[in-house]
């Protein structure tokens, strides 16, 4: 009876949680089709008193909506594709691999997620400046192609894989490159899928680099982009909510696609090997 009631108690617990952690996401929905006179209005209704979609047209007369979404979906998939392929290849070398200094060099890799990222901009953005990459999309790329996180992830999650698998396919003749592409890659799908939400998100949603970086409207990224809808004076608030509906999109998509693979993911990465 009282893991019963426990369980019921709980249960409710995570609904009113979820209620609370989804409510302003159905209520910036619900704002992208309202008028800027009802959202600033001081008595609030969740669903619009009068339905319109212009929002989602007059958008676009703010900034060019479509070309910042492409520029981010560029970015980020290439961004999220390149630090899946290190992440994992690194995790390979490191979990199967045994050479001197391989601990001192997973240290490393483990200290660069201990140093915040606001130790780390100056730097970088000297490096950018050495090499004449600002304003272009190696300057967003080239930084991004390797994740500490993702070569813990991988490190993690490649060491459960059995040795002997590995060892059998030496012994027929395997290559280590056929090795990783056609083994080691097709095991590790939970892990690599875990760490593809985590960089998608993470490169979707940066706003301070790209705003350091690129100083071109036509190669800016849509997090910066939505800035511009803030006037001098006033603040399209309808555009701007339905611009950030649209810009979600993505993010659901790529969580709804990996969402069994990732949790299964993480569960084995908190394993050691």
């Amino acid at each position: 009876m009282k893991r019963k009631i426990s369980s019921i108690g709980l249960n409710v617990f995570l609904l009113v949680l979820g209620l609370v952690t989804v409510y302003p996401f159905i209520w910036m929905l619900s704002s992208s089709f309202k008028q800027n006179k009802e959202i600033m209005a001081l008595e609030q209704h969740l669903l619009p008193q009068q339905f319109i979609i212009e929002n989602y047209i007059n958008m676009n007369a703010h900034f060019n909506f479509i070309r910042f979404f492409g520029n981010s979906l560029l970015i980020t998939l290439v961004t999220t594709v390149l630090v899946l392929y290190t992440s994992t290849i690194c995790g390979f070398v490191l979990s199967k691999y045994k050479f001197k200094g391989r601990d001192l060099l997973f240290g490393f890799v483990l200290s660069t997620m201990m140093i915040p990222w606001c130790v780390t901009i100056i730097p970088k953005y000297s490096m950018i400046q050495a090499f004449g990459w600002m304003d272009s999309y190696a300057a967003l790329i080239i930084p991004a192609a390797f994740s500490g996180f993702g070569i813990f992830m991988m490190k993690q999650h490649i060491a459960s894989i059995p040795d002997e698998i590995i060892e059998a396919a030496r012994i027929d003749g395997a290559n280590e490159f056929y090795i990783f592409h056609k083994i080691i890659f097709p095991m590790a799908k939970n892990g690599i899928s875990s760490i593809a939400i985590f960089q998608f998100l993470w490169a979707w949603e940066d706003y301070l680099w790209p705003y350091l970086v690129i100083n071109s409207q036509e190669k800016q990224l849509l997090a910066v982009g939505l800035k511009m809808f803030n006037g001098q004076y006033s603040t399209d608030y309808g555009a701007l909510f339905a611009a950030t509906t649209i810009s979600i999109i993505p993010v659901l998509i790529i969580y709804l696609f990996f969402q069994k693979r990732f949790i299964a993911g993480i569960a084995a990465s908190a394993v050691k090997g």
